[in-house]
């Protein structure tokens, strides 16, 4: 009796935690939705932890970590996203500055500041709002940021250091989407996985995880067979490689990219791909790479947009200005 009780309740706990639910299709069959990977929940908890972690490191005696985000020109989306950058870091204890640069500042300019701010004692991480103005090179900014403090994770060294399978700043996105397979326990060892983009913050690096060894990286090493598809690729091979794919992550900025027929029963959707649409309502919402509402049908699980990827890139962005803080702590103690 005690153990059918025990697996009653362990059932009911599964069936709450997978967050799925049934609907009836159009031949009348009962059919499970998709569990909802809800980041914006999942970065609540992550930010919490981070709060305590950070008091924990205050109460010892550490000042408390520091980031400064620098925003050249009047870009409203830009403004928004460096706002919601801000608060995040405030809210878990974080000191969080913008420094605000007219979009007339030359690429000269605009390395000095950096420089400036690489030989700030008081400052962890530095991250530049990209996109920066045309006529200024976005490599050499992001390669001006010293790797330590490259929270954004864009320093080609800290590039190379995670294509080795070496411990180093991961791009805040690419994170965000391992952390949730993680905390989501999406087994991801041996299976096959498609990454549809091949952004170098973004898709490569979640590529460059998803099949890195365990071996060589506990924390991040995701042994799974992955496939990598962008423009040139042609629809049919999409569509092929996708049926077959036990996880696909999608960053394009395609809305309705990837469809249902291209889902394998019970294969996890990550959508990364966030666009402003005009419906046919004349309503502006947005949406992602993935025809959701069809695609929640036939996924084992699936992120919505928004309330994915997006709240849990802003809270692996302070999960690593802490990292830069705590390596900065133990390098500046070493060489006393």
């Amino acid at each position: 009796m005690r153990q059918i009780l025990r697996l009653r309740v362990f059932s009911a706990l599964l069936t709450s935690t997978m967050r799925s639910h049934t609907y009836i299709d159009s031949l009348g069959s009962a059919s499970v939705m998709a569990r909802i990977l809800n980041g914006k929940a999942l970065a609540n908890e992550i930010q919490n932890e981070l709060r305590q972690n950070i008091a924990n490191w205050i109460s010892l005696g550490h000042r408390a970590p520091s980031i400064r985000c620098i925003l050249v020109g009047n870009d409203p989306a830009s403004h928004t996203y460096v706002n919601n950058k801000i608060l995040a870091a405030r809210n878990v204890g974080i000191d969080a500055e913008v420094v605000l640069h007219d979009s007339t500042i030359s690429e000269e300019q605009l390395i000095s500041e950096i420089q400036r701010l690489n030989n700030d004692s008081n400052v962890d991480g530095i991250l530049v709002q990209l996109p920066i103005p045309d006529g200024i090179d976005e490599r050499k900014v992001c390669n001006a940021v010293t790797p330590e403090k490259d929270v954004d994770g864009f320093h080609v060294i800290n590039v190379g250091r995670l294509c080795l399978d070496m411990p180093t700043i991961v791009p805040a996105t690419a994170l965000a989407v391992i952390e949730m397979l993680k905390r989501f326990n999406i087994e991801t060892l041996g299976r096959n996985a498609v990454v549809v983009g091949r952004s170098k913050n973004v898709g490569m690096p979640i590529a460059m995880m998803l099949h890195s060894d365990k071996n060589h990286d506990s924390r991040l090493g995701m042994d799974a067979t992955v496939t990598i598809c962008h423009r040139y690729t042609p629809k049919e091979k999409l569509e092929f490689y996708c049926q077959n794919a036990d996880i696909i992550i999608s960053a394009t900025g395609v809305p309705g990219l990837i469809k249902a027929n291209m889902v394998k029963p019970g294969a996890t959707v990550i959508d990364i791909g966030i666009t402003k649409i005009t419906d046919a309502n004349g309503k502006s919402r947005l949406v992602g790479d993935v025809d959701y509402d069809e695609v929640s049908k036939i996924a084992g699980a699936i992120t919505p947009v928004p309330g994915g990827v997006g709240p849990m890139t802003v809270a692996m962005l302070m999960q690593n200005t802490f990292q830069a803080a705590r390596y900065l702590r133990d390098k500046t103690a070493n060489l006393q």
